[in-house]
């Protein structure tokens, strides 16, 4: 079977997404390729964004690719499924172009992992993949639709009834490859994520080096999708990295939901000339892991320490046995080897002088402290069930009135009013 691997174009205009705008590599399609090349398949990835190609020239590429199938991804890239768009106005538009020449139509995403059935007929799709959707792509490349109740994580019509079937999937980790791009692709990806210590100079990639998080606060929205702690074997982190540097890769940065105090995988980095980048918990850490941290090359650090007192991240549910002073001390004493260093706070509830305080601490030591975010209830987080139990369809319109009807102030990125979903999505067909 002929696939095709589409990443759209992405637009955020009167978008309330938190995430970086510029191009990242499509790690879950990266996956899949090779899973379907591996099963004889041919596949093939289609990064409008990474190229910022129109429609037009879109669609002309995939009907000349002739595809039996297409793929369709809401969210831009693997490292920004739990804090997607919430609308679907861009891959309505980029499924609606492409209509006459896509085969099978599949969206995956955290969108469809969620809210499967409001996903199924916003993007008009012949089907919806539940959670990691490598292998289930797979499977949809080898059985006739008249075999899709075989595949587990699978939202599609039968007989006139949508039918979700199963649960979110998650994939082996151990069956995914390492990921090789073409020459071509990196050269294009000059963007250094997250990176602020220097001008970038060579190309940057993304990498993961685990799935999941053992952690369940309220804020984050990873329960339908790459859920579950998984680490990826060292020997495959290690050649993907190896292939990355010999291509001209600089700089990685690690998209795991949480990058945890790893020994060997720091050492072996450290032998290695690239620089990298993570998201973790402080409180984690020790000041030896810390020094091993700054050694293996990493120049990014963000920290999620959410509020600062007890109070506030037990409420977050952080399970941190840190206190705040001891929390400081840590970030701190990372800038002495690792030049950028932030602390993330959400606004829950914190005294505002305490806050400003604090930052002025951390400020003045060198490590950034961003103002309190407002707690935006993904669906698919703790928090927004909290609020209002298991999501239904109308689950992310919901999340962003509740979100808009709260909140003047939102987070220091967004300098427009964000619209409501209806009306992002009115003109998307």
């Amino acid at each position: 079977m002929r696939v095709a691997l589409i990443n759209p174009n992405w637009s955020f205009e009167g978008s309330i997404y938190f995430g970086c705008r510029e191009p990242h590599l499509p790690l879950e399609y990266g996956y899949a390729k090779a899973l379907l090349a591996r099963a004889g398949h041919t596949a093939e990835i289609f990064d409008a964004h990474a190229e910022t190609i129109d429609t037009r020239i879109l669609v002309d590429r995939v009907a000349d690719f002739a595809p039996e199938m297409t793929v369709v991804a809401t969210a831009p890239s693997y490292l920004f499924w739990r804090c997607a768009p919430p609308e679907l106005r861009v891959p309505q538009q980029t499924m609606g172009a492409l209509q006459t020449v896509t085969g099978v139509k599949v969206a995956i995403g955290p969108h469809g992992s969620t809210t499967p059935r409001a996903t199924y007929r916003k993007l008009g799709v012949d089907a919806v993949v539940m959670g990691e959707c490598e292998e289930t792509l797979v499977r949809l490349a080898q059985l006739p639709r008249d075999r899709w109740h075989e595949v587990a994580g699978l939202c599609y019509e039968n007989h006139g009834r949508i039918v979700v079937q199963g649960g979110p999937q998650a994939a082996d980790l151990v069956n995914l490859p390492p990921l090789s791009w073409p020459a071509e692709t990196l050269g294009r990806h000059q963007h250094h994520h997250h990176r602020f210590d220097a001008t970038p100079s060579g190309a940057g990639a993304e990498i993961e080096a685990s799935r999941g998080c053992p952690y369940h606060c309220t804020f984050c929205a990873k329960e339908n999708f790459r859920d579950r702690y998984r680490r990826r074997p060292l020997a495959t982190i290690l050649a993907e990295l190896d292939g990355l540097i010999a291509a001209g890769v600089t700089y990685v940065y690690f998209i795991d939901e949480i990058f945890l105090p790893w020994r060997q995988l720091l050492e072996a980095v450290a032998a290695r000339p690239v620089q990298f980048g993570v998201q973790t918990r402080i409180d984690l850490w020790s000041r030896e892991m810390l020094d091993l941290l700054g050694a293996a090359g990493c120049v990014s650090i963000e920290a999620g320490v959410e509020s600062l007192t007890h109070e506030g991240r037990d409420w977050l549910e952080k399970h941190c046995k840190r206190s705040t002073p001891a929390l400081t001390e840590l970030l701190i004493y990372a800038k002495r080897s690792v030049p950028f260093v932030q602390a993330n706070l959400i606004a829950s509830g914190d005294d505002a002088e305490m806050v400003e305080r604090w930052r002025d601490e951390l400020r003045n030591a060198g490590v950034w402290a961003n103002d309190p975010v407002p707690l935006f209830p993904y669906p698919g987080s703790p928090d927004y069930r909290r609020l209002w139990g298991v999501p239904d369809d109308n689950a992310w319109e919901r999340a962003v009135d509740y979100y808009l009807d709260r909140y003047d102030t939102l987070s220091e990125i967004q300098d427009a009013r964000p619209r409501r979903l209806a009306a992002l999505e009115a003109h998307s067909g």
